[in-house]
């Protein structure tokens, strides 16, 4: 049970605010901006997902560079009222096509609706993008596709000489096109966020994917799909499902540790042929959550070292390799390492014939940050940085420095090697005319390299 609702820009602004109950004071949304920017309690960092101020409970998570808050004064599930916030925000991108601070001006009547719908009174009703089309009339007003952040290669659809543009899928799921045509559309997107820690050496220490299967769909009348996967695809530790499905791994097997699937996923055939069947529901669903921790080839080989130049001076050298194929470029990658408190310049020096490169150094949290625009399989970038201190340094420098941190998005590549062989309409109609095509993303969750 909730009390409140509201969505605050990057700036603070109250763009959305639903009060349900009248038992929290008014002014939660300042008192919670304040706290959210101005948190001290546990030194830097950001703000937790839940705290306490006075009593009342604040709940928050950030999509796409908004704040979805809720507020209560009773003891309810933090983890209820989280995966609440994440999918009302999912709603609200269902209808609006794009979830940003223009869309929410624009459609506010909209997203009202459709919150007296989600929520009645503090309660959860429904937030299924399917059942709420019965109870919601307005029509979204669609932002304009020009005006938004390019995407990137991690933004572009592609197969073969075919191309849909990455604002493809910022469409709202009951909107038609011009001229009153549905287009009958369903995208595939494999998302794996890793985890890497390398020991000063370049050994790896630890290593683990965490991915997704997400699917949205403009399918009309809800066909039943089939979705299938690799064939030496095995599920639990030894290669043995944990579905008690027969094992056909070998040297080169993709081996999941676990997963779990979307409710509308039927498991009838997966034991066979690693056939997934499901009727999508409208809007975007992960299909299947994944994760891994067999070994796998990282993207990036991350070199630190620091050395002693001076009583009052220090090298750095950064190196960064990538170890995919040529074919594949990796974009908005960002290196960060924490020097020496006693730091007070830094001065940097890039190679030859360096193009997109930016250099900084965060004086305030004593942070070394390396920027490249872009980086192509199997290159090597090299960093130089000269320190300047305050005083002496009367210890070990490496152990003040580090560790080596990493940023990155690599469209059209997954390190698990999970593939989605081939999509399948049950009941196709005449006019269907699917691209074939499955868009594989690998972002960075924790990317640590150790001095």
């Amino acid at each position: 049970m909730i009390s409140q609702f509201f969505v605050l820009s990057q700036r603070g602004d109250n763009i959305v605010f639903r009060d349900y109950r009248g038992e929290v004071q008014k002014g939660t949304a300042e008192i919670f901006f304040r706290k959210v920017m101005f948190w001290k309690e546990d030194g830097e960092g950001d703000a937790p997902p839940v705290f306490n101020v006075d009593g009342v409970n604040y709940f928050h998570v950030k999509v796409a560079g908004l704040l979805f808050v809720a507020t209560t004064r009773v003891n309810v599930s933090p983890s209820l009222v989280l995966e609440l916030l994440q999918r009302i925000a999912r709603v609200i991108k269902d209808y609006l096509g794009v979830l940003n601070e223009d869309s929410l001006r624009k459609n506010f009547v909209l997203v009202y609706e459709l919150l007296d719908e989600v929520i009645d009174f503090g309660y959860v009703q429904t937030t299924s993008t399917e059942l709420l089309k019965s109870y919601v009339f307005n029509e979204p007003i669609m932002v304009d596709a020009a005006r938004l952040p390019s995407l990137g290669p991690g933004g572009i659809f592609m197969q073969r000489s075919k191309r849909m543009p990455g604002t493809a899928v910022t469409k709202s799921v009951v909107a038609n096109e011009p001229g009153g045509r549905k287009r009958e559309e369903i995208f595939v997107d494999i998302i794996e966020k890793i985890s890497v820690t390398f020991s000063s050496s370049g050994y790896i220490l630890t290593s683990e994917i965490d991915g997704t299967i997400q699917m949205k769909s403009y399918l009309t009348g809800n066909p039943e799909i089939r979705l299938a996967l690799n064939d030496d695809l095995s599920i639990g530790s030894g290669g043995r499902s944990i579905y008690d499905y027969g094992s056909s791994s070998g040297s080169g097997a993709v081996i999941l540790d676990d997963c779990n699937f979307h409710e509308s996923v039927h498991l009838d055939n997966f034991d066979i042929d690693r056939t997934l069947s499901l009727v999508p529901p409208d809007g975007e669903f992960p299909v299947m959550n994944y994760r891994m921790t067999q070994e796998f080839r990282p993207p990036f080989r991350i070199n630190a070292l620091i050395e002693e130049a001076g009583p009052l001076k220090a090298e750095v050298i950064l190196k960064v390799r990538a170890e995919f194929p040529s074919s594949t470029t990796a974009n908005a990658i960002i290196v960060q390492m924490p020097l020496p408190t006693y730091t007070t310049r830094a001065s940097f020096e890039l190679e030859p014939g360096a193009v997109g490169n930016t250099t900084d150094f965060k004086e305030a949290n004593k942070r070394l940050e390396w920027g490249l625009k872009k980086v192509v399989g199997g290159s090597e970038h090299t960093l130089r940085a000269k320190l300047t201190f305050s005083q002496e340094s009367h210890g070990n420098i490496m152990k003040e420095s580090g560790p080596v941190s990493m940023t990155f998005t690599i469209p059209m590549y997954n390190c698990s090697r999970l593939q989605v062989k081939y999509l399948q309409i049950a009941k196709k109609s005449k006019t269907d005319n699917p691209y074939r095509w499955v868009r594989y993303v690998t972002q960075s969750n924790s990317y640590v390299a150790r001095l």
